[in-house]
Order: C-alpha cells, then sequence, then structure tokens
C-alpha cells in the first residue's frame, strides 16, 4: 500500500526520546508528522519494571515539561486525569516509580494520533529528485507493506543490552542481561546461586530485590571491576553540566579529549543512587544480626573474562585487578548488568551515501543533532561520543526535542535557555552563544 503524502518528518523508533517529539509536534499544525515502531505499544524497560524502584530524574524530566510547563502531556496532569494528583502531592518526592513513568508514556501513546506502533521500518532510501526518504514498512497486524515519505527523519531507535564480547556468540540460557530479569525470576529463585555482574542503578536493584531470598537458602554474589560499589554524584553544581553550556563545552572539545573525559565520568550517570546503596547496607546489617555468615557476598575488583557451562551450571573466570591474581567462581545462574549501547539499525544501509561520520566509524553528529550535512536525519540518544554523558538523560530529552522542532519550524516554537549553570566551563563564548549572536 503507498501513500503519496509526504511528511515533515517521520520519527523511527517510539521510545521516550520519539515519543516526548511526537507529543511536542502534536499542537503544532504546521509540521506533520509520523511515528513508526515496531512493538505492539509503549513498554519501557518491562523486564526490570520492579515494585519500588524510582526514576533517577525528577518528575518535571517527563516528556514535555521542560520544553512546555502547559502542555496537556505533562505528568502532572497524567495524575489529574487519573485522580491521583493529590496522592502525589501528599507523597513528597520527585522521583516518580519507574512502573508509573511507563503507565504515563503509555497514557501519553494512547493519545497521538502521529503514532504507530505494530509498523517495521525494513528499509530507507533517499529520492534525489524529490529530496524526500522513502520508508519500506511492514504492518505487522496483517502483513502489509506500505511505503511512507518524508522531508527529514528522527532516529530514535534507542539502545540494546551490551554484553560481554566473550558471550556475544553464546547462548547460554541461564546467562541473562538485566533487561530480561523479571521474566527469569521464578527460574532464579529456583536455583541454588546466582552471580550479579556489574556495578550500576540496575545490578544494585536486582541485588536488593533477590536479597531476603538469601534467607531461603538461594547463594548471591556480587561482582564489580571497580575498586567500590560508587553512587551516582547528583549534587547540586555537579547537576550543572547536564545543560546546554555544559553540552556546548564538551562539543567544542576534540574527539580524543571527549573520549578520555567520558571515561573519567562514570560516577555521573553509571553509579548506584546514593539511598539504595545505603539501603542495601542497612538490610545487609539487620540480616546479620544473630545470622552470620550471610549467603551473600559483594566483591569489588573483580574483572569477568569468560563463562563455560559445565553441568548445570557455569563457571566464571575472573581476574582480581588490584591483587593481578585469577580465579574461579561456580553459579547457576548469571545475571549480566553490562549496561546498554546503541547499535545502528539496518534500514540505515539505504542512506548510508547521506551519513556523516568520523573518523572511526561513528555518526558524526552536529550540534543540532543531525547526521547529514543536509541537516535532515535528526538522531535521538545515539551522541554520546559527541555531546556527553547526558544524552541518555530523561531530563534533556525536551531541550533536544526543542532544538528539532525549532529547527523543523524555522522559528522558535518552544524556548529554548541558553544559559542555566552558574558555573562558566571555558574561557570563550559557547557554541550556542556564537552560533545564535
Amino acid at each position: 500500500m503507498e501513500n503519496n503524502k509526504i511528511y515533515d518528518i517521520i520519527g523511527i523508533g517510539i521510545g521516550p526520546f520519539n515519543l516526548g517529539l511526537a507529543a511536542l509536534l502534536e499542537p503544532i499544525e504546521s509540521i506533520n508528522s509520523l511515528f513508526l515502531d515496531q512493538a505492539e505499544g509503549f513498554d519501557w524497560h518491562p523486564g526490570l519494571m520492579l515494585d519500588n524502584a524510582t526514576l533517577q530524574v525528577p518528575f518535571m524530566a517527563d516528556l514535555v515539561t521542560m520544553a512546555d510547563p502547559t502542555s496537556k502531556f505533562s505528568f502532572l496532569n497524567f495524575l489529574k486525569e487519573n485522580d491521583r494528583l493529590y496522592k502525589f502531592y501528599i507523597r513528597e518526592s520527585f522521583y516518580i516509580l519507574r512502573k508509573e513513568y511507563n503507565l504515563y508514556c503509555q497514557w501519553v501513546a494512547n493519545q497521538l494520533e502521529n503514532c504507530l506502533f505494530g509498523n517495521k521500518v525494513e528499509n530507507v532510501s533517499f529520492d534525489e529528485t524529490q529530496e524526500t526518504y522513502i520508508i519500506d514498512v511492514l504492518d505487522l497486524k496483517n502483513n502489509d507493506v506500505k511505503k511512507y515519505y518524508t522531508k527529514k527523519l528522527a532516529l530514535g531507535t534507542g539502545t540494546q543490552p551490551r554484553l560481554p564480547e566473550f558471550m556475544e556468540d553464546k547462548n547460554y540460557p541461564n546467562v541473562i542481561h538485566t533487561s530480561e530479569y523479571l521474566n527469569k525470576k521464578e527460574q532464579i529463585l529456583n536455583s541454588k546461586s546466582v552471580s550479579i555482574i556489574g556495578s550500576g542503578q540496575s545490578a544494585a536493584e536486582i541485588f536488593q530485590d533477590l536479597l531476603p531470598e538469601t534467607t531461603d537458602g538461594l547463594k548471591m554474589n556480587w561482582f564489580t571491576r571497580p575498586d567500590r560499589f560508587f553512587p551516582m554524584e547528583y549534587s547540586k553544581l555537579t547537576l550543572e553540566l547536564t545543560s546546554p553550556e555544559y553540552v556546548d563545552h564538551f562539543y567544542q572539545m576534540p574527539p580524543n579529549q571527549r573520549k578520555n573525559l567520558l571515561a573519567k565520568q562514570p560516577p555521573l550517570y553509571k553509579g548506584i543512587n546514593f539511598d539504595l546503596i545505603n539501603d542495601i547496607f542497612d538490610s545487609l546489617y539487620e540480616m546479620s544480626v544473630g545470622n552470620e555468615p550471610l549467603n551473600v557476598e559483594l566483591k569489588p575488583s573483580c574483572q569477568l573474562d569468560s563463562i563455560y557451562p559445565e553441568g548445570n551450571s557455569y563457571v566464571l573466570n575472573f581476574t582480581h585487578v588490584q591483587d593481578d591474581a585469577t580465579f574461579t567462581h561456580d553459579s547457576d545462574y548469571v545475571i549480566l548488568a553490562t549496561g546498554y549501547k546503541y547499535k545502528e539499525p539496518k534500514f540505515l544501509q539505504g542512506i548510508e551515501n547521506q551519513i556523516q561520520r568520523t573518523g572511526d566509524g561513528l555518526f558524526d553528529v552536529s550540534r543540532y543533532y543531525t547526521i547529514d550535512n543536509k541537516k535532515t536525519i535528526f538522531v535521538q540518544n545515539a551522541e554520546l561520543h559527541t555531546h556527553g554523558f547526558v544524552t541518555p538523560d530523561l531530563g534533556m530529552g525536551a531541550y533536544r526535542n526543542s532544538i528539532i522542532i525549532n529547527s523543523l519550524a524555522g522559528k522558535e516554537i518552544y524556548k529554548v535557555e541558553k544559559r542555566i549553570a552558574f558555573q562558566k566551563f571555558n574561557t570563550s563564548k559557547t557554541w550556542t552563544e556564537k552560533h545564535s549572536s
């Protein structure tokens, strides 16, 4: 089926960032948009939807508020429409439950006519004559093939679970990524031992979730390569780094300097919530009273080198990075809390000649989030190497979307704050100041 309508922009992938873009575009009649996703509906990290897990950013980092506090798609309006605003008010916490954020996003998605789920993008090509992108889409509900046309693209296909290199060609049933945790929790509880690998928020949440089960015989080990289980830095002056002017500062650095700086910044975006670390310690302390030794061990400075099956369990080979010694550990289940990484979708092969790249093959993302010289292909959460650690931060999503929409409109639809920090990050004008004067 072919629809000859030419959209101003089509978004591919409907995660929080493109969903926010769709919501902010909804009231703008001068821009026609469409968003496509192969999933049946919006569902954000279902394998980690633990009952008490919260976002690590305040509720104002919803899909729209930081761009338009008056939007009908705000989290506060979601609460009001669902008779929960006073409950939230009495709760007195800026940090909302992850499962409530998921329900909020589903509430927004269900109101947007420009969001089509169950539609898989199979190929994208470019018509030089018409200067339009042609998107071949398979409608998974009826197996119908469609074509859509657009002047610009917004790539929001998101990140995928990152596995250690030695696991990429393996398929061990009881070695899972954290994204699969809740799907496998019942089997984990029926095993004798489980090992968690990694020191980020997901690892800590799963450790805390399984900790009560260790009193019933489950043996749990938590390994991490860093020398400690470190908290995410969340002081107010540190939070100023999630600002437009810090993005300007980072963007203006030479590529090698950016890379070296990112390597030093894991505590800014990969650590554990401070309160969660303390809760874990308090739980361990309470469990230890009159009940030592515990069925739990925490082991920092341990680098996982390989995993091999042996009978019904697995042998894990480690190097202790401080002792420079190797050792092995047996475990029935292994949970890899090894994070996520951006993976380019295959459909980009049809427009590879449009895409600009850095010397090491990554997207050469412009300051305003395009990856082609015509400024027609926008990316969401694919610019860590050019824009810094704030790239995956939900709180910066509305800022990025404001820039994208203002670029589409050729004028300021959403006000973009250029300076928010008390700090000055460099000695010259920021990129934004130089290019807006």
